[in-house]
């Protein structure tokens, strides 16, 4: 048995001294900087977020009033040259009115609430304050905003892209400068993409005819992570 584990321990340490003197080879410098953009571009659509809120004795009352309200909505939107496909519906709902929580009272349903919402995308904007004015006058008296957005943000978002890249290569080669070092080959390029734009706009419905709106700019942002090895 003491021989057996004698004649073992070269060969376990040769191995572990192997090892060791392989992790210095493994072990690879590298320098991490990370590159922004934004690109700011005049929009060409608009989404309207609108609706139809009505209330009834009943459920049935509400309901039926609020689809009649919405179909003379579409109807106008469709006139001015909204395209059935730019018509969506996000939200419907019906709820009946409690009241009465006051000390000593009962609840009670006083009548029903029906809200009917929906998205219109205007893909001309020159029409846009015209299309707002048309959908208020014909039952439209909920409005969550208007937000502002490209049809096609391909070109601007790679501009925001390729602008990004130079900002990380150019930070890349101000660290190595700063620190005395050359920048090797690139091993790693990872990408964070955001959208940002101006806050959506909230507007009184009973404002006057025609609806005043100001389209702004949107902006198409990118950030990209970029890994360089250290030359030796």
């Amino acid at each position: 048995m003491r021989s057996f584990y004698t004649s073992a321990l070269p060969s376990v340490f040769s191995i572990g001294l192997t090892v060791l003197a392989a992790l210095p080879a493994l072990a690879q410098g590298s320098i991490t900087v990370t590159g922004e953009a934004s690109i700011a571009a005049s929009p060409d659509m608009a989404t309207i977020s609108l609706g139809v809120t009505t209330e009834g004795a009943t459920a049935a009352e509400a309901m039926t009033a609020n689809s009649a309200a919405l179909t003379g909505v579409l109807a106008r939107l469709q006139a001015a040259g909204i395209a059935e496909t730019d018509l969506q519906t996000t939200s419907l709902s019906l709820n009946p009115n409690w009241v009465g929580y006051e000390a000593g009272q009962s609840p009670r349903i006083a009548n029903y609430v029906a809200m009917n919402m929906l998205n219109v995308r205007v893909r001309d904007l020159a029409t846009l304050g015209g299309v707002l004015d048309a959908s208020i006058a014909d039952g439209a008296n909920t409005l969550n905003g208007v937000s502002f957005d490209l049809a096609n943000p391909r070109p601007v978002q790679d501009e925001a892209r390729r602008a990004a890249m130079a900002d990380a290569m150019a930070k890349a080669e101000l660290y190595a400068n700063a620190a005395g070092i050359s920048l090797g080959k690139i091993t790693a390029i990872n990408e964070q993409q955001n959208y940002g734009g101006p806050m959506p706009m909230f507007m009184d419905a009973k404002a006057a005819s025609p609806v005043p709106v100001a389209a702004g700019q949107v902006a198409l942002q990118s950030q990209v992570t970029v890994t360089y090895a250290i030359a030796e």
